[in-house]
């Protein structure tokens, strides 16, 4: 009998002194998160409650397992797992509570400054930190479970003598990797480009939506997703339509006739823009950029606070220009001309002008009829 009750008693014990205290610590953490609201600290610690349970459930059976004598044969394998379930579930929960204390200043951060360039730039240090961080605790979990076998520890002094040769291989080897790793760091903490800018990359207009040590992931306003070199935006340029103030100025270009009314289109422009939400009121402009032999190129200015807003307006306003002078003004719409040039006033018609005698080849009237034949004048 007791054979049977005292594994039973250290195994069943340890798992529900576990169960209870991960339940206390739950409770805890939720009274502690309805008490301050303003912090989300005690609900993300409470993601944590997993590998908060299987360090207390490994480390109790760990530390009791001798007084269980159960499966002595095998006492040294389970115990060596037991060792390495404490220390996969302890790097666990040190990335958790990381995350939490990390997520916990950037939401009060946020809450605090207004500049959306800035929230996103402290976003983007802290996503690259995270990973970081996970990383680091992630490589030192994997050399501690390494090291409770006993060859590795046999091992580390010829491991440590190499380490100089190894290093000088694994960075030639991993040379763009490296360059990509030191140049996300560059980009984390030199204010480059975040996650959220709105970014033109090879002639592709979308905004970032993921930054690692490595690539850096555009989402183009098609929803399609463009995955990047960090090193790319150390190296080459590009444009960062956020940085600084997101507010922009857009044109809108149309080719009317020459006989456009220009004063009216000035005033539509004025009321379009008037009744477009998106326009941010800052500014505006319909000027004549160029001209052709058949038409006008006419650029409107237009502003708004984004680039999202931008399109908007510009969109509205050539489609809402387009229309009107299709209705108000089809005179003005470009045209091919097939009917004879208009004469100047005051010419008779018939009568060419002088200048479109010369330019032909020809020559004025009063010398035509000296060079004509008597015959002719009867």
């Amino acid at each position: 009998m007791e054979n049977l009750l005292r594994p039973l008693i250290v195994v069943g014990g340890s798992v529900v002194l576990t169960l209870l205290i991960g339940w206390a610590t739950d409770r805890l953490l939720c009274k502690a998160d309805h008490r301050h609201p303003e912090t989300p600290l005690w609900g993300l610690l409470r993601r944590g409650r997993i590998p908060y349970q299987l360090v207390l459930c490994a480390g109790l059976l760990r530390g009791s397992y001798d007084q269980a004598d159960l499966l002595q044969e095998h006492k040294v394998a389970l115990g060596r797992t037991l060792t390495l379930v404490l220390i996969g579930a302890a790097a666990w929960l040190a990335i958790r509570i990381a995350a939490a204390v990390v997520e916990t200043s950037y939401s009060r951060y946020a809450r605090v400054h207004r500049d959306a360039a800035r929230v996103r730039r402290v976003r983007t240090q802290v996503s690259l930190i995270m990973r970081v961080v996970s990383a680091v605790v992630g490589v030192v979990a994997v050399a501690a479970m390494l090291l409770t076998f006993p060859a590795f520890r046999a091992a580390g002094a010829s491991l440590l003598a190499s380490a100089g040769i190894i290093g000088i291989v694994a960075g030639v080897a991993a040379q763009s990797t490296l360059s990509n790793m030191f140049a996300g760091f560059q980009i984390a903490f030199g204010d480059m480009v975040r996650i959220g800018d709105t970014v033109v990359v090879d002639g592709e207009w979308g905004t970032v939506e993921d930054i690692t040590l490595t690539f850096l992931t555009v989402r183009t306003w098609d929803e399609r997703r463009i995955t990047m070199p960090v090193s790319y935006f150390t190296s080459k340029p590009f444009e960062n339509w956020s940085r600084g103030t997101p507010q922009m100025t857009g044109t809108v270009y149309w080719h009317v006739d020459h006989s456009a009314p220009l004063d009216a289109m000035r005033d539509k422009l004025r009321d379009v823009l008037r009744e477009c939400p998106a326009w941010d009121g800052r500014a505006y402009g319909l000027d004549v950029t160029d001209t052709t032999p058949s038409t006008l190129q006419v650029r409107a200015l237009v502003t708004a606070k984004d680039a999202d807003d931008v399109w908007t307006v510009r969109v509205t306003v050539r489609e809402r220009m387009i229309r009107w002078l299709s209705e108000e003004h089809p005179y003005a719409l470009p045209r091919v001309n097939t009917a004879d040039a208009m004469l100047p006033p005051g010419r008779p018609n018939g009568v060419p002008s002088r200048d479109g005698l010369a330019s032909r080849g020809g020559m004025p009237p009063r010398q035509r009829r000296v060079h004509e034949s008597p015959r002719a004048d009867r």
